[in-house]
Parts: structure tokens; C-alpha cells; sequence
């Protein structure tokens, strides 16, 4: 995971202050301040793994004498009955941060692994496959980190990152034309403008109007090979909403450059691991 070392720490303490209230009363009260204990990651089912260094970050915000052996990466495809990681340190801490670091673990693995299936069903063509700001809040940071892990790519990373004029700023701004014009004016020069289409007709008007990347919302499969032909030299394609395991080749043999996929993020699910802890004095 590449996101900076104060940002996990950031994170993990947010994420630690849900969980934990005003103290773990179950382990303050059952487990002695002294005991020590050790752990193991297991990987349930298939998986792609991700999420290990903010897992990492939660049990070092809670003590950060606690290690963790690992000679496993984020992103390796893991079979069942692999261990992830050993963990070792303090009992309290460990039971304290188990809860949040294996959700988190879990959450990520999911989203890395449902990204690699799609990546490979795509591996033989161009297409680029990437997320969306369907994310769930507060965990965008990592969950596009997830997506890389399952080898993907981000589309932008907030409002800020680029122009994307959709239906409903068409609506408000008065038309394609007059929403491409506005960016074009408004719109820092690095920044390409982004035009969502619901039909062959919009599709023209974008074109016309200079957009250098079109999104094809919801197109019927007949449509595309032929949003595809007319945007052929003048913008790159992109295709949305909908995309599905079972329609994302076709969606590439239509000649697409990107297919953009809501269920990386959204509709996942988590991957299926399991963390014991034993006491060992």
C-alpha cells in the first residue's frame, strides 16, 4: 500500500475511535495487563490480498510494540489455508485492535479480489478497467489503493481531480455545448474534459463540442461498436454502468478504452479471513 505512513496512522485511529469508545471493558477485565499473546492471518478461500499496512497501523495505534511477520505483499493471489501473518505483542492490545484490522483486511482483500477477476477477463484486450467514486465513505483512500492492489486503475479521485460533465450538470448548465464551453473556459489546461452520454445523438453533440473523452452511460450492446466508430481519432471511450463479470468482454471486443466499474467498490464482497489469537504468557 502506498499511502504515506501519517495517513494510515490517521486512519487507524479514526477507525480505532468507532470501535473502541471509551475502552475495551471485556479485555481490560479478563485478560491481566501482563499476558502476552500471538496471532495468525489465515486466508479462508482464494483471495487477492490487500489492506496489510493499515491492519498494520491499527495495532500499532494501539501499542506500537506489537509486530507482525509477514513475507507475503498486497496484491499476491493467495489459496486457501495460506497464512497471511504471524502477530505478536501485548494480549490486550491485540484483542483490543483485532476486530477493526480484520474488518479491514477483509474489506480490501474483497475489492482486490473481485478487481483481478475482472482485469483478467480483459487481459487479452487494451481496455483499462477502473473504479469510481462509488467508494464507501471514509475508506476511498484505501479501497482505490485495492483496486490498484487487483491490478486496476483510479478514475478521478475527488470533485477536484477532473472534469466530468454528467447528466445533471447538462441539465443545469443548459446543454453539452454549452457545459463543454464552460470547462473548456474554467478548467485548468491540464485537465481533459469528460462528457457522459446516453445516446448516439448526445454522443454527436460531445464530440462536436471538442470533449476528448466521452463515457457511454448504460448504452445497449448494438450501440457501442458504433459510439466506438463515430469517436474513432477525435476521444477516447469510455463505458459505464451496468458492467458485469459476464458482459465486460463483449464490452471489450466492442473496441472500448476504458470500462468503468461501480462494483469494485460498491458491491463487493469481503474476503473470507480469519485471525486466532492464543495467549503465550
Amino acid at each position: 500500500m502506498d499511502l504515506s505512513s501519517l495517513v494510515l496512522r490517521e486512519l487507524a485511529a479514526r477507525f480505532l475511535e468507532e470501535d473502541v469508545g471509551y475502552g475495551d471493558i471485556t479485555t481490560l477485565a479478563t485478560v491481566p495487563p501482563q499476558a502476552r499473546g500471538h496471532g495468525r492471518f489465515l486466508a479462508k478461500e482464494a483471495l487477492v490480498l490487500a489492506g496489510l499496512e493499515v491492519a498494520l497501523a491499527v495495532f500499532h495505534t494501539v501499542d506500537n510494540t506489537i509486530s507482525l511477520d509477514c513475507a507475503m505483499q498486497d496484491g499476491v493471489h493467495l489459496t486457501p489455508g495460506s497464512v497471511i501473518a504471524e502477530i505478536h505483542g501485548p494480549a490486550r492490545a491485540l484483542l483490543t485492535a483485532e476486530r477493526v484490522a480484520l474488518n479491514l483486511l477483509q474489506r480490501l482483500s474483497g475489492v482486490a479480489t473481485a478487481t483481478r477477476r475482472y482485469v483478467e477477463s480483459v487481459r487479452h484486450t487494451g481496455v483499462r478497467i477502473i473504479d469510481t467514486r462509488k467508494t464507501t465513505p471514509g475508506l476511498r483512500r484505501l479501497e482505490r489503493q485495492a483496486v490498484r492492489d487487483g491490478g486496476a486503475h483510479n478514475h478521478r479521485d475527488d470533485l477536484g481531480a477532473a472534469v466530468l460533465i454528467k447528466d445533471n450538470h447538462i441539465v443545469a448548465g443548459g446543454g453539452i455545448r454549452q457545459a463543454v464551453e464552460r470547462a473548456r473556459a474554467h478548467a485548468p489546461h491540464t485537465s481533459r474534459i469528460e462528457v457522459e452520454v446516453e445516446s448516439l445523438e448526445a454522443l454527436d453533440e460531445a464530440l462536436d463540442a471538442g470533449a476528448q473523452i466521452v463515457m457511454l452511460d448504460n448504452f445497449a450492446p448494438d450501440q457501442i461498436g458504433e459510439a466506438v466508430r463515430r469517436a474513432a481519432g477525435k476521444a477516447l471511450v469510455e463505458v459505464s454502468g451496468g458492467i458485469t463479470l459476464d458482459r465486460i468482454e463483449a464490452l471489450a471486443r466492442a473496441g472500448v478504452d476504458v470500462a468503468s466499474v461501480g462494483g469494485l467498490t460498491h458491491s463487493a464482497p469481503a474476503a473470507d479471513i480469519g485471525l486466532d489469537i492464543e495467549r503465550i504468557g
